[in-house]
């Protein structure tokens, strides 16, 4: 009887390692919706190029934003990070430009899109000098495939409206989760100064919808290459359980140990080796008894 139980408990433990193993099967990096999402951020970066000369022909038609140069031909500069705009969080403040988001472009046709990326509706927005049909094409699809991040966050204060933070503790600690580059505390890696440092933390205090961007398609040109979450397979609630665990990492000079969280969560996609092995252990030692009787 003993035999008979650690045999169908090694069992359950395969195929439950098997099926968590599948829904976190890694996906493809070169996919169309991941490479459009790095081609949104700083393009030139993505692509390996210098970025072009001066300001983007269409900046000189706002006077609110006052960045100039390479900052100018970054398509979130003009549209957001959230895809709306004007109509979202880049709506008001310093980084107001009064332009149009991509949101409501993801109902055309891949092929107007790209007719839109190369100047078919003004010719002050043709991007084909700089990147190849290919590059516009991914860029297309990605823009076909944005959200409403309204729908998860609170614009009114600028945070995540769900989240479990345990969860996201789990995704972060992972073997080859975030903290992997960016350390236990977020702080490995500053993408300001030293004088005035930002963390991951930072960013998803400061600017959550920045964060979602960014987690889910990941960061152009980063050494080692940053995974983007849907080619992890993670959802957009795996996201805002790794956003939650960010706002308990550092933002500054501070050296803060992750607050303490709630003992609720999901399983995190890495659990499946260990349920593969641990299934695979029970299930020998299962037949083993059997054997020996």
């Amino acid at each position: 009887m003993k035999s008979k139980n650690l045999i169908a408990t090694g069992l359950l433990l395969l195929v439950m390692g098997l099926f968590v193993g599948i829904a976190g099967a890694q996906g493809d990096p070169n996919a169309p919706e991941i490479q459009g999402g790095l081609l949104y951020d700083e393009w030139w970066k993505h692509v390996g190029v210098d970025p072009p000369n001066g300001d983007h022909p269409l900046w000189a038609t706002q006077s609110t934003n006052t960045r100039s140069g390479p900052d100018t031909w970054r398509c979130k500069n003009c549209h957001g990070w959230d895809y709306l705009g004007k109509d979202g969080a880049y709506g008001s403040g310093s980084n107001l430009t009064g332009f149009p988001g991509v949101y409501d472009a993801r109902t055309k046709s891949v092929d107007e899109i790209v007719a839109a990326l190369k100047g078919a509706t003004n010719s002050n927005h043709d991007f084909s000098p700089y990147l190849d049909d290919a590059m516009l094409t991914n860029l297309a699809v990605f823009i076909q495939g944005v959200r409403d991040d309204r729908q998860y966050i609170d614009y009114s204060t600028m945070t995540a409206l769900s989240g479990d933070a345990a969860n996201g503790k789990l995704l972060w600690d992972a073997e080859d989760g975030c903290q992997k580059c960016h350390g236990p505390d977020g702080a490995k890696v500053n993408f300001g100064s030293p004088e005035e440092p930002e963390f991951v933390g930072t960013i998803a205090v400061d600017n959550p919808v920045e964060f979602l961007h960014k987690v889910t398609y990941g960061q152009p040109d980063s050494d080692p290459r940053m995974n983007a979450a849907i080619e992890r397979g993670w959802t957009i609630d795996h996201v805002l359980d790794v956003l939650a665990y960010a706002h308990t990492l550092r933002t500054g000079l501070e050296a803060e140990a992750p607050a303490s969280l709630p003992t609720s969560g999901g399983v995190p996609f890495d659990v499946s080796l260990f349920l593969i092995v641990g299934g695979a252990l029970s299930l020998g030692a299962g037949l083993l008894a059997r054997k020996k009787r």
